[in-house]
């Protein structure tokens, strides 16, 4: 017999779809007038690519119909054509308005968790801001400091640090002097780290006290390394003993002072060594998510453009806020920056482990960056909003029965407008408004890139946070851009149009039997000619060569991802070639689709899909998401208490059964044939992060190291 709070919850529900329904139908008359659903609509199919050419041959062309903005047009007729003119312009526009926050660290505290571990806790007070004057002073001191310290123009610089004010001041300081900065992800390894300092021969590293101690290590092995400019910490004194007599350790604010005195004196006063357009802003290495760090060589027009790309795409606002935490050694967050300084738009600084009032390093009744900030406007990689998702359905699967009932309704109601070109502003205002709350109540929109968002976690973000989420695609080697959704853009699974920085090329790949004659979209490997695409490869010209290439005055760059183009010109990246493994039974399996299709299930954490061309069925390396599986696995009465028993308790292969049925039914929802599904996994204790090396800085696999680490498990499931 079915409860009667069952019955219950049925009958409320029942009692509020009736009620909306009477609301829509005396209301729809006024909300047709206001929100003007059919003009929606048109934005929603209009044009914004058409093919240069027919595909007569093995390729097609598509290039962008959207009119470059007033600023773009601007900035083309003053010449602005570095990045040091880029910020020259920002500082001459906002001069006084806040720049770059900082959250100030009153406290750092030891708390015990549950199962006997300590962590360390911080009690923070509000922002506190520079003005666009004062870090540009701070910048231009930063820029004489360095020269004053011995330092020359074209002389690389590396900056090895987390996000934070200083690594941007750095960064425009050396720029000033025309000093290339060398980017390196603050969770690389030491092979790695070695790596990139020796490849670009640099004499001068800045980094952060946090990281200081990694040098310990790696100097030995970087012989040109004779100084380490370092950024203090808040609240620890910076010890710069045990470095040996060979290198320099100097403080970030020491270098200030010099550069300041140094103005006051005469030496170096007046001088910056302006680039030129061609020159080198930027040595990027990449995230080496297929193999080594690769250095990727931009130059100030090829970031310039890619930039200014972006002003075409939307408005911008004096009152919008970004809330900064992704690496600034990744290309997106740069890039992002570089476009709101020019906006005047402010930055305030997190970090993922202070962003929100539940991020672990935040003590009790301290509230997160977001909660103090309250940001407008953020950038994600996929794996944010999928974990964001998964919290906001965990707490919705824990309430009451008819709290989901509610939620659910409202989900379908506000789908079913929103695709006939309505908004729902009374939802949006009351059964979301905690939802938003959770990144400060006024995000406008997200910006996504990085890696594909699964089109399940995309709609549910734009429909629960109630504002447009921008995917975009780009790479590295095209400075970040190559197409981003607009905001009238309702889609979700595309990555938008090409911006007007680049045309995209698709390429036929028969091996994988993708062909621009396919129907009903052209479908190929993924070429991009502009000028955001990069010079090359620092050092390496055999992998310039195969990667770029020169055709009728135009540099291209080829991906190695699967695109599609729909009728209206939205990009679709649906596959890549490295990740294409053909079973035995002859059958292709995109790894990454399905990794991105079986990440969204609640279970997951992570995982990783390996498929052996000699066998028929691929398997799983799956990190459990541990409260999800607890309660999976007490169903079945085995008792977990905490992640480290997964890999050694006695039920383990019980455990494995479960969470593969569980994967294997949400892949049917997924509409993933058979041979795409896993036919065994294996549950891991280990979390993937940048650290171990399994895992890039924005959350990429590593395959290969993955495949490595764990073959002996991957050849047990093929056993």
């Amino acid at each position: 017999m079915r409860s009667s709070w069952s019955w219950a919850s049925e009958a409320f529900v029942l009692l509020i779809r009736c009620i909306i329904s009477s609301y829509t139908f005396i209301t729809l008359p006024l909300y047709y007038v206001i929100q003007k659903p059919w003009k929606v609509k048109e934005n929603y199919t209009k044009l914004r690519a058409k093919p240069l050419n027919q595909g007569e041959d093995d390729f097609i062309v598509y290039k962008s119909v959207t009119t470059i903005s007033d600023v773009h047009a601007k900035f083309i007729q003053d010449k602005v054509d570095t990045m040091e003119k880029v910020f020259c312009s920002a500082v001459s526009q906002h001069r006084n308005k806040p720049a770059l926050g900082t959250r100030v660290i009153l406290s750092e505290e030891d708390e015990l968790q549950h199962d006997g571990k300590i962590f360390k806790k911080f009690l923070l007070g509000g922002f506190q801001w520079r003005t666009y004057i004062q870090m540009n002073t701070e910048a231009e001191n930063f820029g004489r400091g360095l020269r004053e310290l011995g330092l020359k123009p074209f002389e690389n610089v590396v900056i090895f640090a987390e996000t934070r004010a200083e690594w941007l001041i750095a960064a425009i300081g050396c720029m000033k002097q025309n000093m290339p900065i060398v980017t390196l992800y603050a969770s690389l390894g030491d092979d790695a780290l070695i790596h990139g300092i020796n490849e670009t021969d640099v004499s001068c590293i800045v980094t952060s006290q946090q990281l200081l101690e990694k040098f310990k290590n790696i100097l030995p092995s970087t012989a040109n390394v004779n100084l380490l400019i370092v950024m203090e910490d808040a609240l620890k004194p910076l010890e710069l003993d045990g470095y040996g007599t060979a290198v320099r350790v100097r403080s970030y604010q020491e270098v200030i002072r010099r550069g300041d005195e140094a103005s006051k004196t005469g030496l170096f006063s007046g001088a910056f060594h302006l680039p030129k357009p061609g020159d080198t802003a930027i040595i990027m290495y990449t995230s080496g998510s297929t193999g080594a760090p690769k250095g990727v060589i931009m130059s100030h027009q090829n970031i310039v453009n890619a930039m200014l790309s972006y002003t075409d795409v939307g408005p911008l606002y004096k009152n919008d806020v970004y809330m900064a935490f992704l690496p600034l050694a990744h290309v997106l967050e740069f890039i992002s920056e570089s476009l709101w300084m020019l906006f005047g738009i402010p930055i305030g600084y997190s970090t993922p482990l202070t962003m929100t009032d539940e991020s672990s390093k935040i003590q009790r009744g301290c509230q997160g960056d977001a909660s103090v900030l309250r940001p407008t406007i953020i950038a994600c990689v996929p794996l944010v909003l999928d974990r964001i998702q998964k919290k906001i359905k965990e707490k919705i699967e824990g309430g009451p029965t008819f709290k989901k009932a509610i939620f659910n309704l409202a989900m379908e109601y506000k789908d079913e407008w929103i695709y006939h070109g309505y908004n729902t502003p009374i939802l949006n205002a009351t059964l979301f408004k905690p939802i938003r709350a959770f990144l400060g109540g006024r995000i406008r929109f997200v910006l996504s890139g990085g890696a594909p968002l699964a089109p399940e976690t995309h709609k549910f973000m734009k429909m629960t946070l109630c504002c447009p989420v921008l995917q975009g695609y780009g790479l590295t080697e095209t400075c970040a851009a190559t197409t981003l959704m607009d905001f009238d853009d309702n889609s979700w699974g595309t990555t938008g149009g090409p911006l007007t920085c680049c045309d995209i090329k698709l390429v036929s790949w028969v091996e994988g039997d993708y062909r621009i004659k396919d129907w009903p979209n052209p479908r190929g490997e993924i070429h991009i000619g502009g000028s955001n695409v990069a010079v090359g490869y620092f050092k390496q010209p055999e992998k310039t060569l195969k990667a770029f290439y020169e055709e009728n005055g135009r540099r291209w760059f080829r991906t190695g991802d699967i695109g599609e183009f729909t009728q209206e010109g939205f990009l679709k990246v649906i596959d890549r070639q490295k990740d294409l493994v053909k079973l035995q039974h002859g059958e292709y399996v995109s790894l990454g689709k399905v990794e991105t299709e079986l990440k969204i299930n609640s279970l997951v954490d992570n995982i990783c899909i390996n498929a052996d061309p000699t066998k028929m069925f691929p398997v799983a390396l799956l990190v459990p998401n541990f409260d999800q599986l607890k309660n999976l696995a007490e169903k079945s009465g085995i008792e977990l208490e905490t992640i480290e028993d997964v890999s050694n308790h006695p039920r383990r292969q019980q455990m494995e059964q479960l969470v593969l049925k569980e994967l294997q039914k949400h892949a049917v929802k997924c509409r993933l044939q058979k041979f795409e599904v896993p036919q065994a996994l294996t549950l891991l204790s280990d979390i993937w992060t940048p650290d171990t090396g399994l895992v890039t800085a924005a959350f990429k696999l590593k395959r290969k190291n993955i495949q490595d680490h764990y073959q002996f498990l991957i050849n047990r499931m093929y056993s």
